[in-house]
């Protein structure tokens, strides 16, 4: 027999900022997470499995629209109808959100308690779900520590929304340990919160995060869906992911090192635009490229960054209508000390050299000082106001931001000469 296990869902997340985005399918990717979601329904229906557990986070924070509500009671009573049970374990978005509290579930759907850890037996099936909801955003205390024993003769199932052992990037929520799960009997734990896949198995047990139904921004890269589980009596037989998301997000970086010319850079980007977009069966490839590129390359295309930008668009593009590329981004590789000519050009080297090394402590300082200045002004994302492509304005960057102000110096002094 088989059963789906999802999390993070975050239906009609509003994806902020998209809007700043001059020809971006808005559209498509706010309606991503709904169409992610009907997929899911899809699978469960086609694959006929014996029901779908979803651990946390089925809306994305205190939102009430009634429209999301409205969507999600159609899915569910299309896997009622179909004879498939739906059970849940609300998290930390949905116990802010005021469709959770207000929301009539249909017959066949279960939620988890949020008091204390509850038991949905699917006897049927020869399954035990334990889990329990959050009461509130912010759960600090261990969850599973209160979960039951299993029952003997049926597969065990726990099911949290966690940040097991402490997850980067991810709010500290219902903390636990990878030991505390193997030791509660169960054989499959369906957790949720991270967004990212996990598959970790030991002594049999098998304890899964699926990652995010929909990845919401080129932060959520690669495959996202669900995870489909296949069992026998107590027993799972295999653990496999299923790509259901309609919009995949990717992070595409070339190194350009061996051409030469602007026009040899684009034709590598699109062979390379057209590799990623054969990988998936994805509605829609959101692309930040990132592009590594010679002296010769990254100074012909920072004398026209306008023009080389939309080329690259249009090439790539075109009546596609299945990608989009949400940034480009130009690394420069600064040219060896041997091309510098003139004395223009060596006086800028001689003054980022002294700043690599540290030697002009004072101006690095500085230097240090300005970009948290800017930064505090403008956000994280200085790189929509000037071109530089370092992901983070601190010092642990400086390297990176030297040696682009180095090659655009370089380009202006060279285009001025």
């Amino acid at each position: 027999m088989k059963f789906l296990h999802c999390a993070d869902v975050h239906l009609d997340s509003p994806m902020r900022g998209l809007a700043r985005y001059d020809g971006a399918p808005i559209e498509q990717i706010r309606g991503a997470t709904r169409h992610a979601f009907e997929r899911l329904v899809r699978v469960a229906i086609e694959e006929a499995v014996a029901f779908v557990v979803i651990a946390g986070d089925l809306y994305d924070g205190d939102r009430d629209d009634f429209q999301t509500a409205m969507f999600f009671q159609r899915q569910l009573r299309a896997l009622s109808e179909a004879g498939i049970p739906v059970v849940i374990a609300y998290g930390n978005h949905d116990a802010a959100n005021e469709i959770t509290k207000r929301l009539t579930l249909p017959e066949g759907v279960h939620a988890f308690p949020h008091n204390a850890a509850g038991t949905v037996e699917l006897k049927d099936v020869g399954v035990a779900l334990h889990g329990r909801s959050y009461a509130n955003r912010a759960v600090f205390e261990d969850l599973s520590l209160g979960y039951p024993r299993p029952i003997q003769d049926l597969l065990n199932i726990g099911v949290l929304h966690t940040s097991i052992d402490g997850r980067p990037g991810h709010d500290p929520y219902a903390p636990c340990t990878m030991d505390g799960l193997i030791n509660r009997g169960y054989s499959y734990w369906a957790l949720g919160h991270v967004h990212k896949r996990e598959h970790h198995t030991r002594e049999g047990v098998h304890i899964v995060f699926p990652g995010n139904l929909q990845g919401r921004d080129v932060g959520e890269t690669g495959p996202k869906g669900a995870t489909l589980v296949d069992y026998e009596d107590d027993k799972v037989q295999s653990v496999v992911h299923r790509d259901l998301a309609s919009v995949r997000w990717a992070r595409l970086e070339i190194d350009l090192g061996d051409t030469s010319t602007v026009d040899e850079a684009l034709e590598a980007v699109i062979t390379e635009l057209d590799m990623l977009q054969g990988s998936s069966e994805a509605e829609l490839h959101a692309v930040r490229v990132v592009l590594k590129a010679s002296p010769a390359v990254s100074n012909e295309w920072l004398r026209e960054p306008e023009r080389y930008d939309a080329q690259l668009r249009a090439d790539a593009t075109g009546n596609n209508e299945t990608l989009w590329l949400e940034r480009i981004e130009l690394r420069p590789v600064p040219s060896p000390p041997t091309e510098v000519s003139g004395e223009a050009l060596g006086a800028v080297r001689e003054a980022l050299a002294s700043l690599r090394t540290g030697a002009d402590t004072p101006a690095r300082s500085n230097m240090v000082g300005l970009l948290a200045g800017l930064r505090s002004r403008f956000g994280p994302e200085l790189k929509d106001v000037v071109q530089l492509g370092a992901g983070v304005l601190d010092e642990a960057s400086f390297p990176e931001l030297l040696d682009e102000v180095e090659s655009l110096l370089v380009a202006e002094l060279e285009k001025g000469s």
